[in-house]
């Protein structure tokens, strides 16, 4: 496999306009929230975006605030004229697309093809690959809106990272062209990587959504000027300072408070108790494995948790 030198590759079957040294054309498969911002990234690195797929009202609208003048195409039409190829689609969706487009034999040798899925290594584009393909794997670790607000976050976000070794250059350097930083992941920890991910970003929201509930549900108008201060200085407390941060009830042993929240939260709906538990349940066991909590106060908050569950559900 040849490394490309991010080129302009030479193509007769279409008039490309002029484009400075090591400037590719990209094509964007899938103008959601990523696709179309890290699009847009790429257009402001002087990459030409040749064409974008957008099937919905809302696509198109990306589409036009975020790459105006990008023409809207079929897929094939994409693959065709790109020199690297964006497939910004739903993980569930990216295999077929990529073997779909193996089969009718759309993938070119030379070409960059790229996606943005977390749970994805390489692997996953191996039947572009075997048509003389590129496979990279580029996924921004970052929530996005879809609008160009997004732009401005992207020097703050990390790219998990994955492509063959003579290529991984590449990759990285269009991760940092975008305005981010690339943080290698290796083929075989994509999962794992990607549930820490979401485990982290869409737990949280969870999480805040059901204190948000129990706030409401109690008379609380403005629930977000109680928890947003207390969230974010106990993220940025955690990623400082790992679980030493950790306060509350169950981290200094208070079983009768963590029972009587736990008795509170019967009457409130089954998710949002079953979640409390757990978490305290969890929490108290790794107190205990770092020395922050004893064998003896981590037993009296589980079953204090134990008993406030069997009452719930009977």
């Amino acid at each position: 496999m040849s490394v490309p030198e991010f080129p302009g590759r030479p193509d007769s079957r279409s008039q490309k306009p002029r484009r400075k040294p090591g400037r590719l054309g990209v094509g964007v498969i899938g103008a959601g929230r990523v696709g179309a911002v890290l699009g847009a990234a790429l257009r402001a690195a002087e990459h030409a975006v040749v064409g974008v797929s957008a099937v919905s009202e809302a696509s198109r609208e990306r589409a036009e605030n975020l790459l105006p003048g990008v023409p809207v195409l079929e897929i094939p039409a994409i693959v065709e004229r790109a020199e690297l190829v964006l497939l910004a689609v739903p993980d569930d969706a990216l295999p077929e697309l990529v073997s779909g487009l193996a089969a009718v034999g759309a993938w070119q040798p030379g070409q960059l093809v790229a996606h943005t899925s977390g749970r994805f290594g390489t692997a996953v584009l191996e039947s572009a690959r075997a048509l003389g393909a590129i496979p990279l794997a580029l996924h921004p670790a970052m929530t996005f809106t879809g609008m160009s607000l997004d732009l401005t976050r992207l020097p703050d976000c990390t790219f998990g990272v994955t492509a063959p070794a003579a290529i991984l250059p590449v990759a990285q350097a269009l991760v940092v062209e975008m305005g981010a930083e690339p943080v290698v992941i290796e083929e075989e920890d994509r999962v794992v990587y990607h549930a820490a991910l979401a485990h982290a970003s869409n737990h949280l929201v969870t999480l805040a959504a059901q204190s948000t509930q129990l706030l409401t549900s109690i008379g609380v108008e403005r629930p977000d000027r109680l928890l947003g201060p207390l969230m974010r200085a106990s993220l940025e407390n955690a990623l400082a300072g790992g679980e030493g941060a950790l306060t509350g009830p169950v981290a200094r042993g208070d079983a009768g408070t963590v029972a009587a929240h736990a008795a509170a939260l019967t009457d409130v709906p089954e998710d949002i108790h079953l979640a409390y538990i757990r978490l305290a349940e969890v929490t108290a066991r790794r107190a205990v494995d770092r020395g922050l909590l004893s064998a003896d106060q981590a037993r009296a908050i589980t079953d204090a948790l134990t008993s406030s569950w069997q009452k719930g559900t009977e």
